[in-house]
C-alpha cells in the first residue's frame, strides 16, 4: 500500500472514530497531494512526493512551535506539537546524528569538499542519500562543522 493510499484510509478511519484533530491534519496533507496529482495528471503520487509534502508540513510546524513558544502562546504550542506528532507517524524513521555524520563524511570525501564554499555540493550528495530520513537544517549544521 502506498503512502498516499494509507493517508486516505487513515482519514476514513479517523472520521469513523471521531478524531477531529487527525482528520484535520491528514486533510491538510492530502490537499497538496491531490493538487499535485491533478497537475501531473497521475492517479497516485509516489511515496517520495508525499514524503516531501510531509517534510514541508513538519518543518512549518517546528517553526510555528518555536515562534509560539517565543510569544508565550502555550496553547498554540501544544496544538502544533499534537499535529506534528501525527505528521511524524507517516515519515520514514529518521537517521540519528551519528548515522547522518557518517553520510556527511562520506559525501565530503566523495565530492572533495574542503571549504564552506563547497557546502552546496556536499548538501546535494547528502540529501540524495538521506532522502526523507533527515532534516535539511541538521544536515547543513553537520556539513558546516566539517567544512571550514
Amino acid at each position: 500500500m502506498s503512502l498516499c493510499e494509507r493517508l486516505d484510509d487513515d482519514v476514513k478511519r479517523a472520521l469513523k472514530e471521531g478524531n477531529a484533530l487527525k482528520v484535520s491534519v491528514l486533510r491538510m496533507v492530502l490537499s497538496p497531494v491531490k493538487t499535485l496529482q491533478i497537475e501531473k495528471n497521475i492517479k497516485i503520487l509516489d511515496d517520495d512526493g508525499v514524503i516531501q509534502i510531509l517534510q514541508r508540513h513538519v518543518k512549518q510546524h517546528r517553526e510555528s512551535i518555536e515562534q509560539f513558544d517565543k510569544g508565550g502562546r502555550q496553547d498554540l504550542v501544544n496544538k502544533e506539537k499534537a499535529e506534528l506528532k501525527i505528521l511524524e507517524e507517516y515519515l520514514p524513521k529518521q537517521l540519528t546524528e551519528e548515522e547522518l555524520m557518517a553520510i556527511v563524511k562520506t559525501a565530503v570525501a566523495e565530492t572533495g569538499a574542503v571549504t564552506k564554499s563547497d557546502t552546496g555540493k556536499v548538501m546535494k550528495a547528502v540529501m540524495e542519500k538521506a532522502k526523507g530520513k533527515a532534516d535539511g537544517k541538521t544536515i547543513n549544521r553537520l556539513v558546516g562543522q566539517l567544512l571550514k
